[in-house]
């Protein structure tokens, strides 16, 4: 089981991922969420140059937030700063990248596509873009040379993912555990997990715990709000969560839900979230139970669990690279 880690791309995050590098962790994910936090290509190319071993890249990019030659040159950057060894892109179809800013996720029909366009610019192709030919002209010298070969894994939770990604010869990055989950083909399952590492004494009712990983749970009341999940309804406070969201008017009801977004706990969700609510987040419990969680979520075809640390960064890091064993 690899371990690594994610985090929402803000000015203390590059000090967060050398930290990271000296734990021990894989990998540092940074999300590319630009309507919450700051732009995940400068901050991955600012770790880039402070760090020697741990691999980066964004997880995960959405590709219709910029053209993708521009994708396709802010890879280039990242590969020249670091190499091809050290780089792997995560691309997803926005959420929350796209819900922040009230818009619904990338289609499936249009979505490998869109992957597929940013890759064949990578190795060297003119892809179609807006009607016109577009190739990456730069000379040698100007960027690392085509083809620029690096891994790719796709945001996914449900089987059109699933088989799109398989079908794409990509890893998967996934937010929910799922055991039913068929993973055949996809050599890279990589579990975005949320959670804190308990005190001997705590429980997960202290406030401490409630308001670190709290951000955690809130992100699957608001998914399942705007997805009209009906397990939703199983939720601690799931009916007063209802009640404070559909009150919103509905035109900006999308800012005020995404407002802390993985970092902090918002208005509505500091109504909503308490200590029950805790176990939704895989990743909750004390450090003598995180082996055999992570085991368990082996058993399930889980790969690599990248865990982002919330609340003080610094010990969330520590305690879970030390009950990881890293």
């Amino acid at each position: 089981m690899k371990i690594s880690c994610a985090f929402p791309p803000v000015p203390e995050t590059p000090d967060h991922i050398v930290l990271a590098e000296s734990l021990g962790y894989t990998t540092a994910w940074v999300y590319d969420t630009p309507a919450l936090q700051l732009d995940c290509w400068m901050t991955l190319a600012l770790a880039g140059v402070r760090t020697d071993t741990i691999r980066l890249g964004p997880g995960v990019l959405i590709p219709s937030l910029r053209h993708p030659m521009t994708t396709a040159s802010a890879i280039a950057t990242l590969v020249g700063l670091v190499g091809t060894d050290r780089v792997i892109i995560g691309a997803g179809t926005g959420f929350t990248g796209r819900r922040a800013m009230g818009q619904k996720p990338l289609s499936w029909n249009d979505f490998p596509g869109m992957v597929g366009d940013i890759q064949a610019l990578l190795r060297g192709e003119v892809v179609t873009v807006d009607g016109e030919a577009a190739q990456m002209l730069h000379w040698p010298g100007q960027a690392p040379e085509r083809p620029i070969d690096v891994p790719w894994v796709l945001g996914v939770n449900g089987p059109r993912g699933l088989k799109a990604a398989a079908e794409a010869d990509c890893g998967v990055f996934t937010s929910r555990p799922r055991p039913d989950a068929d993973y055949g083909g996809i050599e890279d399952v990589i579990l975005l997990g949320f959670g804190t590492i308990l005190d001997d004494d705590e429980t997960m009712h202290s406030p401490r715990a409630v308001t670190t990983a709290g951000p955690g749970v809130a992100v699957a009341y608001h998914a399942f709000l705007e997805q009209s999940d009906p397990r939703l309804d199983g939720f601690p406070n799931a009916e007063k969560f209802l009640e404070l969201a559909t009150a919103l008017p509905a035109e900006t009801r999308h800012l005020a839900l995404h407002a802390g977004h993985l970092t902090e706990l918002n208005a509505i969700d500091q109504q909503v979230i308490t200590g029950d609510a805790l176990p939704i987040t895989p990743l909750t419990c004390h450090g003598a139970e995180l082996p055999d969680r992570l085991a368990k979520l082996a058993d399930q075809g889980i790969t690599e669990v990248s865990f982002q640390p919330m609340g003080d960064v610094e010990r969330e890091l520590e305690t879970f690279a030390n009950a990881a064993g890293l």
